[in-house]
């Protein structure tokens, strides 16, 4: 198991290329499954989560081939419908081999997902769906069983946005017979990028990216070259160390079209974000200036930037209150950062964190995903040495990310534990 040690206190400066998305890139993948032809995708990202989206698809029997920021993928046979346990356990979005593995096969038998623990995010919506769309499920010990002798197109309706729930209802309507509406459905980029996706194969999606989504069924999807957006959330962690550091960046391949809330917010702490095509220029001010902050679906404030964007705000000039409003478990990163000399008192759904002058290297713990690249910029300001244990979170989602830190200047180690 690796660790990070960071030395702090150093300020970056430089270019840094942002990777393929991760959210986007694994339903990307699972529609794979929807078509006898060749996929190739281009921009996947080297991650683990991705490794494990692969080896699930070759479970599966698809064949699959990977260069660099290349995947190709070919599900022409399917040997298997069973996602199980040992290779769900680790990732949520296991769960979207669910809706293509039944609309390609009409039977499927997926392990309830894992993931990060951040809270509950239950499947039941995903599985409603599927029954209004004529299929029978049931659970198995712990095993999603679903059956159904065709897709039927259907009028659906979310209780509340889902973006797993979204794409996979999706991808199962592209071959549904019949008309699909989703309705109050999730509008993230990620999910615009699935539907362009699967509209280059010949399905016939639209209003994805607002709350009505329509899916007309075909027959069938051919096979597609397809490049992957970049990632909003990377994009946004760099953000966060420029602005804690005081420095000076420039994003490569970002995707300024998907980042206002990020960019309002990071602009309101006294940040300056210059926008040059696909690429972002960001200073960090001086002073951190304390903001209100309330996660959101999209367009809203994105609940994976809480983390980092708490971080920061505790070295601002002041006391600011951030409310998390999608998972119920997602402080666990506030007693590390407090063991660095954090300020922050949790109560229930909300954080206040009263800026202190100056973060204190320790020895902390990551407990999930953004949780560890909360710590990680934590630790790039703090004074001296922040040993950080269990970053196998963090590989989870971040692309060679400390290469990229050390690139713009920070000491960063990778050991060990």
């Amino acid at each position: 198991m690796d660790k990070f040690i960071i030395e702090g206190s150093k300020k970056l400066s430089g270019a840094v290329k942002i990777s393929g998305s991760k959210n986007a890139s694994l339903p990307i993948m699972s529609a794979a499954l929807l078509t006898k032809e060749d996929v190739i995708l281009k921009n996947i990202p080297d991650l683990k989560d991705i490794n494990t989206m692969i080896n699930l698809l070759k479970h599966l029997g698809c064949k699959i081939k990977k260069e660099n920021d290349v995947v190709t993928i070919n599900c022409s046979s399917i040997n298997s419908p069973e996602a199980p346990y040992e290779l769900v356990k680790t990732m949520r979005a296991s769960i979207l081999v669910l809706g293509p593995l039944l609309a390609r096969l009409n039977s499927a038998k997926v392990s309830m997902p894992g993931g990060c623990a951040i809270g509950v995010r239950p499947v039941n919506l995903h599985l409603k769906a599927f029954e209004s769309m004529d299929a029978s499920i049931s659970i198995d010990e712990g095993y999603i069983v679903a059956k159904t002798n065709k897709f039927k197109g259907s009028d659906i309706y979310f209780d509340i946005p889902t973006v797993t729930g979204t794409e996979n209802v999706i991808m199962a309507a592209t071959l549904a017979s019949g008309k699909t509406v989703i309705k109050n459905a999730a509008k993230e980029p990620e999910i615009v990028d699935l539907a362009n996706m699967l509209n280059k194969m010949g399905a016939k999606i639209e209003g994805s990216g607002t709350s009505t989504i329509t899916v007309e069924g075909v027959d069938r999807l051919s096979g597609v070259e397809y490049t992957v957006m970049n990632d909003r959330i990377e994009a946004g962690t760099f953000m966060c160390a420029a602005l804690i550091t005081s420095s000076f960046i420039k994003m490569v391949n970002t995707p300024v079209y998907a980042m206002d809330a990020i960019f309002d917010k990071f602009k309101e702490m006294g940040g300056v974000v210059d926008v040059e095509d696909d690429s972002a220029v960001i200073v960090g001010g001086e002073t951190i200036k304390p903001v209100n902050i309330k996660t959101s679906v999209y367009p809203g404030f994105p609940t994976d930037m809480q983390a980092q964007f708490i971080s920061v705000l505790t070295l601002a000039d002041g006391v600011s209150i951030v409310k998390e409003t999608i998972f119920e478990n997602r402080f666990q990163h506030v007693a590390e950062l407090n063991r660095m000399n954090a300020d922050i008192v949790v109560s229930n759904n909300q954080a206040v964190i009263n800026g202190v002058k100056q973060l204190k290297g320790a020895r902390v713990m990551a407990t999930d995903l953004r949780a560890s690249a909360s710590l990680v910029i934590a630790a790039l300001a703090a004074a001296g040495s922040t040993e950080i244990l269990r970053i196998y979170h963090l590989d989870r989602g971040y692309e060679k990310l400390e290469q990229k830190l050390s690139s713009l200047g920070a000491n960063i180690r990778r050991e060990k534990a």
